[in-house]
């Protein structure tokens, strides 16, 4: 299909490719796309190791080629609010963020029954070196970041496996260190049984605090000193309410689709995604696109810092949770 298009006629040729397979097989078709002048939209994590990634990050850059990392949950309108809450100050200086990811679908051994997703989700060569961390402990990273717009820089990890003879964990909780000064713990499992998709996140500043959760995303709640705590919902924000400024951004108000009250779901925040990455696209193809700066969907950067936070956890865990620093920023 790659091949191919280089002999399609202009208006027959593929916008973009969506690379939806196990981990492992992620690098090879995202480097020959690029190669072919072919934007990508993938999933994650972004591959198996840095190696790889800092070879796609390298090519993209080289390219100024639109690149999109499947980080579904960034869609929801309330992560963009909370982004929004938290990064213009209305929490004060982040302290403290707790950012989970807590499932219970590999609380017995699912794989030895030929289960397709927990048989490569569980196998080293296919998953790569983490089970839980890479495929949903990357997802508490990714929104920690997204939503605080801060880093980890030092971390003490603990990767373990219940399970017996499973060769990846299936528990991960990591004790981190901000580059704000901040803590945090990124935590995630597979083995709580009856947990289905129990992602959030709860952020502490010195003016307030924000909880969220994704199996309940059409709102978020905001804790304030001497204050009822406020629950804000999507569709339903008012600017200049006494917390939220009169000067949010027109576009973010904007954004929801339907009224609130009227659920919007995961497909959703999917589809929000998918249309900030064909405007790109559009762009791009007018010769008018500058880059991703993450504001919208996770970039290239952004899937290069989720390969290089579990290679840091791995290390951190070998040593049994001795400290170690985050690698610089690509």
């Amino acid at each position: 299909m790659i091949n191919a298009n280089a002999t399609l006629p202009e208006d027959k040729k593929l916008d973009y490719i969506l690379i939806v397979t196990p981990n492992h097989v992620h690098f090879d078709p995202a480097m020959k796309a690029i190669k072919a002048n072919i934007p990508v939209f993938c999933e994650k994590p972004l591959c198996l190791n840095t190696k790889e990634a800092r070879a796609l990050v390298k090519e993209v850059r080289d390219r100024n080629i639109p690149f999109g990392v499947a980080h579904t949950y960034l869609g929801h309108w309330t992560s963009r609010l909370s982004r929004y809450i938290v990064q213009s100050g209305l929490l004060g200086e982040v302290r403290w963020v707790d950012s989970y990811y807590i499932q219970g679908w590999l609380a017995t051994k699912l794989e030895a029954t030929g289960q397709m997703q927990a048989t490569w989700r569980t196998n080293p060569q296919m998953a790569g070196g983490s089970g839980c961390g890479g495929d949903i402990g990357t997802h508490a990273l990714m929104q920690l970041r997204y939503v605080t717009g801060l880093n980890v820089v030092e971390l003490s990890a603990q990767m373990e496996t219940f399970v017996e003879g499973r060769p990846l964990d299936d528990h991960f909780t990591i004790y981190a260190k901000l580059s704000n000064g901040g803590k945090a713990l990124v935590r995630a499992s597979q083995v709580c049984i009856g947990y289905k998709n129990d992602l959030g996140i709860v952020i502490a500043g010195t003016k307030g605090t924000l909880r969220w959760r994704q199996e309940e995303p059409e709102q978020l709640t905001i804790l304030l000193p001497n204050q009822p705590d406020r629950t804000y919902w999507r569709g339903d924000v008012k600017a200049g309410d006494g917390f939220i400024p009169k000067d949010i951004p027109a576009d973010l108000l904007a954004e929801p689709t339907i009224p609130a009250g009227h659920p919007e779901a995961f497909h959703d925040a999917f589809a929000r995604l998918h249309r900030c990455f064909e405007a790109d696209v559009r762009k791009w193809h007018a010769g008018e696109y500058t880059g991703n700066d993450g504001s919208k969907y996770a970039n290239i950067e952004d899937g290069w810092m989720g390969i290089a936070f579990i290679e840091t956890c791995v290390k951190s865990s070998n040593k049994k949770g001795g400290w170690v620093k985050m690698p610089e920023k690509i």
